[in-house]
């Protein structure tokens, strides 16, 4: 891949936000002296480093009821080298889609042979490891994973390291273009070459958005829930450098990366903030700027922002939808202790304005999850162990790849 250098970016405290990185070329062929060369603004990353990432990589995909067809649209985009975590939370009744999904699952992997762990949030087994973990945040009242996209997110995040992998990506399942798939995850490896940390988190940038309008096809650049999330990061931002800045333009992506570590220290929130909560967690907890939450200021957090080359097409989900996600995004700003009392007011007049509130309805606050590093992971594996065994594809040995409850080789 040839992709350009970073050209700006914000810092606060230790926490560094790269600008906007545009591909030049999605393979530029291999190299053996790796990452040495540096054309100036461009640099080249040969296939085989791009190849090496991949293969200390898991890929979670997160599903809800997808049609069978988008699931393996996913999956063929998946490049070869990466280990596959499907977590669903489709129904089980009165159908069981789930039943569905591994079906579909198998027969893709019969004919590639990769290798896939696929996992139901709700399954009784994975809530009893968080117990025995001793993480009871993420269980409902009735004892079972509460329903929603982080959670299943937590799950892939911990089944990517009991399993031994230094990095962690994610995809949605409900993208139509499998080269937009494949072109997500170099993009994510070619971030962890370029910034080289084990605190990086890569974030993509869709290109483009098509649609049609007026019976043309119409590439839209930014849609209704990026535009608000990025205005509000970038004004939080500001607030604290001093300068207008329009440096975040990833705030909503669902397609992002980050190194294991990373992974595991962060905190989650819940619904449509997990996304843009981790620049949140990052700048509270890493920035610098609340006294009870300072660490090591040498000890860079870096995000990566990187620009596909591919257009983003993904089922079209309605306006609610669309709704909850700039409710979502918003909150988690809102509720942030870093949020100025100047900045919490315009954003609330923003939801009301455009009737996202009722009359006298409060931005109510977002569920967030202590970080993984809370978890007693040996516990937590033991408890998991059955869903490791039941890694589907033809690759997978047969007594089950080694757990690693302690750091990634």
């Amino acid at each position: 891949m040839r992709i350009e250098i970073p050209r700006e970016f914000e810092r606060l405290g230790a926490v560094r936000i790269y600008g906007l990185q545009k591909v030049y070329e999605l393979d530029a062929g291999g190299s053996p002296d790796v990452i040495a060369r540096d054309d100036g603004v461009v640099r080249s990353l040969p296939a085989e480093a791009i190849h090496e990432v991949q293969r200390q990589m898991a890929i979670v995909v997160p599903v809800r009821s997808e049609r069978l067809k988008l699931i393996e649209s996913v999956l063929v985009g998946i490049p070869n080298p990466c280990l596959v975590i499907v977590v669903s939370n489709s129904p089980r009744e009165p159908i069981d889609r789930h039943f569905l999904e591994q079906e579909s699952i198998a027969n893709f992997c019969q004919f590639t042979r990769k290798q896939v762990v696929i996992a139901h949030q709700r399954d009784p087994a994975v809530a009893a490891a968080f117990a025995a973990g001793d993480y009871p945040e993420i269980l409902d009242e009735a004892g079972l994973v509460r329903h929603g996209k982080a959670e299943g997110m937590i799950i892939g995040t911990l089944l990517a390291r009991l399993l031994g992998r230094r990095y962690v990506g994610f995809v949605d399942s409900d993208n139509y273009f499998p080269g937009a798939v494949n072109e997500y995850v170099r993009d994510y490896a070619a971030g962890f070459l370029m910034h080289g940390s084990d605190h990086t988190l890569v974030r993509i940038a869709w290109h483009s958005k098509p649609k049609i309008v007026e019976q043309a096809l119409y590439f839209a650049k930014w849609g209704r829930s990026s535009r608000r999330c990025n205005r509000a990061l970038n004004q939080l931002l500001s607030a604290y450098t001093g300068f207008e800045t329009d440096i975040v333009k990833t705030g909503n992506a669902g397609e992002h990366a980050l190194t294991l570590d990373l992974a595991m220290a962060m905190r989650y929130a819940t619904g449509y903030a997990v996304e843009p909560h981790h620049y949140i967690d990052l700048l509270e907890r890493h920035g610098g700027i609340l006294p009870t939450e300072r660490g090591d200021m040498r000890q860079l957090v870096r995000i990566c922002q990187i620009e596909s080359r591919n257009p983003h097409l993904h089922a079209d989900k309605g306006d609610a939808h669309v709704a909850d996600m700039i409710v979502g995004s918003l909150a988690t700003i809102y509720h942030s202790r870093l949020c100025p009392p100047a900045l919490r007011s315009r954003l609330e007049a923003e939801l009301r304005q455009a009737g996202y509130l009722g009359e006298g309805e409060p931005v109510r606050a977002i569920r967030v999850y202590p970080s993984l590093t809370q978890l007693a992971l040996d516990r937590f594996a033991a408890g998991m162990q059955e869903i490791l065994d039941r890694r589907i594809g033809a690759t997978a040995p047969a007594n089950g790849a080694p757990v690693h409850a302690g750091h990634p080789a």
